[in-house]
């Protein structure tokens, strides 16, 4: 199984990659619309059922600090394993009503159902270490 990310912003915005389970990233960035990304491994093809939403806007330190941690958080194996997860992350700068929704909440964490809503996962904490992230977004991902 493999990670992918993806990234719904404007092209200026920072990407996040996440490695694989050789611990290697190499990766292929894929236009999916006019301001849009995916970075994804070059070896996974099939597509995920467990999926999250990071909104985020360029210069939030929080932002950027839950971003580190969340790829931190994917390369670790063991039970709570989020190798197969796809991640997109939304610069709510991008549209008016993620920006409205947001603007004073970022970052949110949100898991998309099986529907294609979504579901805003409780606030993580920048103190938590990168092995509790895993544990809680695995739980959450469970629910």
């Amino acid at each position: 199984m493999g990670i992918a990310v993806v990234a719904a912003a404007g092209a200026s915005s920072s990407m996040a990659f996440l490695r694989t389970r050789a611990q290697r990233a190499r990766w292929v960035l894929t236009p999916l619309a006019s301001s849009s990304f995916s970075a994804k491994p070059i070896s996974s093809s099939a597509s995920s059922s467990r999926k999250l939403v990071l909104y985020s806007k360029p210069g939030c330190c929080l932002c950027d600090g839950l971003k580190e941690k969340l790829h931190a958080a994917f390369t670790l194996s063991g039970p709570d394993s989020l190798h197969d997860v796809e991640l997109q992350i939304r610069d709510i700068t991008s549209n008016p009503e993620w920006e409205k929704a947001y603007q004073c909440e970022i970052p949110v964490l949100a898991k998309v159902l099986s529907d294609g809503t979504e579901e805003t996962l409780p606030r993580l904490s920048p103190r938590l270490g990168v092995e509790l992230v895993q544990k809680k977004i695995a739980a959450a991902l469970k629910q």
